[in-house]
């Protein structure tokens, strides 16, 4: 098997996947190919894992490269997580100039006009990558970890339907925290089902896997006590700047904690609005689930995203150790065993095609939903009709991914404003050609391809 890491040298990512990749027993004797455009950060961890590799005597090669080409020659498995530009910069930009233009946008991230920047930005790039995948190893499976992801997984499917093209977030791992504590069961005898667009998901079902027994009524007969002091990120902020240190990282599994938060719902003053208004659980926290809404400005904890922002900038430029840990920190390595093992097991998340995985909303999208893997791949879990208040949420967000495809596969400004004036974040309209214009003049580097 070829394995090949897209934006290795990325320590997080780079040394994180590896770690993953060598806990894996069908992986073994693997080709890995790592591959990034900064020539100094990709020999740091191909120093680093060469080194890994012989010491504890490991069965893997092991090369590195900036030819893109070259790389996906012969590759099985492709794992790509990449950002373009100066992230945090741009991110600044996202958020607070369409704020200056009058929007009311939570986060600036994935959703709302930020998320449509960042897409047009960053999808052109990733269709790009594709393009050469498609070119040099067709039936490679390919597993996207940037953001924006449903915009990206559209665009890319929309380009390449032929494309085995993935999308994986680890936001569901939220429930593997929360669920456990707020029930006082064990992780392993919940069974849970969330299904939506990604960063838009909630939980549609949960049982208990031995005797079948509905648990959501139990969810929202408890979920008030137990996030009225879960900890969020405003409490993991005030603990940085007492102690000047941050014990956190981005991965699937979010830990446990026993510690009392000093804020009320911290985090998740969407997620009690959802519980209250739409008897559904959010699978994740406001700065996400909030970018979608055109009324979330008035529910989410804007303290608590602030924060996070914060928390986030000091968690990914703070000094990483140079290391390799033998533990499963993503879920895309698993899903790759179990291909390869007809392992015929369930995944709770993964970015893929609806067409016709959940009712009325467009085959076209993609969807976030649980699905089998085994020998013939990852084939999505049927949701079927979904709660129809929720589902309205979902089908009024549609539209813009819809229009951002076309902006980016057409190279037009026309549809980027079209996808802006389709969003319901937004609620003006004449000065949204000169936010446009504005933002392709200050990122014209990777928004000057818009005509």
């Amino acid at each position: 098997m070829k394995i090949v890491l897209v934006g290795a040298g990325s320590i997080q990512f780079g040394l994180g996947t590896l770690g993953d990749i060598f806990t894996s027993k069908a992986l073994k004797g693997s080709e890995i190919t790592l591959l990034d455009i900064n020539i100094q950060s990709l020999d740091i961890v191909l120093q680093t894992t060469q080194a890994f590799i012989q010491a504890h005597d490991l069965p893997y090669t092991v090369n590195a490269t900036i030819d893109r080409r070259s790389a996906f020659a012969g590759a099985d498995f492709i794992i790509s997580s990449i950002e373009v530009g100066n992230r945090f910069q741009m991110w600044d930009e996202d958020w607070k100039v369409p704020l200056q233009y009058g929007v009311h946008q939570v986060y600036g991230e994935n959703g709302g006009p930020g998320g449509v920047f960042h897409s047009l930005r960053i999808g052109k790039v990733i269709l790009d990558i594709v393009k050469d995948a498609m070119e040099i190893c067709p039936d490679a499976w390919i597993f996207n970890y940037s953001n924006p992801m449903t915009a990206i997984c559209t665009t890319v499917k929309r380009m390449y339907p032929q494309a085995k093209f993935v999308g994986m977030c680890h936001e569901i791992g939220w429930l593997g925290r929360w669920l456990p504590k707020m029930l006082g069961r064990a992780h392993e005898d919940l069974h849970y089902r969330a299904a939506g667009l990604n960063h838009f998901s909630c939980m549609i079902s949960l049982t208990d896997r031995k005797t079948g027994e509905n648990l959501y009524p139990e969810v929202l007969a408890r979920a008030d006590r137990f996030f009225e002091q879960e900890p969020g990120y405003s409490d993991l902020y005030d603990s940085y700047r007492r102690t000047g240190s941050l014990a956190a990282a981005e991965k699937f599994d979010k830990g446990e904690t026993n510690l009392k938060s000093a804020y009320t719902w911290a985090d998740r003053k969407l997620v009690q609005f959802m519980l209250k208004n739409y008897k559904l659980l959010p699978i994740t926290t406001d700065s996400h689930f909030g970018e979608y809404l055109s009324w979330a400005w008035d529910v989410v904890d804007h303290r608590g995203i602030l924060d996070f922002y914060d928390v986030y900038k000091v968690m990914l430029s703070q000094e990483v150790p140079h290391e390799i840990r033998l533990e499963t920190s993503e879920r895309v390595i698993p899903i790759i065993d179990g291909i390869i093992t007809d392992a015929k097991s369930e995944e709770a998340a993964v970015n893929i095609l609806n067409a016709g995985l959940i009712d009325d909303l467009p085959s076209w999208l993609v969807v976030e939903v649980p699905a089998m893997i085994d020998k013939n791949g990852i084939t999505g879990i049927r949701m079927g009709q979904l709660p129809k208040g929720y589902l309205a949420l979902l089908r009024s967000y549609a539209g813009v991914y819809d229009m951002t495809a076309e902006a980016i596969i057409h190279k037009s400004k026309e549809y980027a404003i079209q996808a802006l004036l389709a969003n319901p974040v937004v609620h003006q309209a004449s000065s949204l050609e000169e936010l446009v214009d504005r933002m392709i003049s200050k990122q014209e580097r990777w928004l000057g391809y818009l005509k």
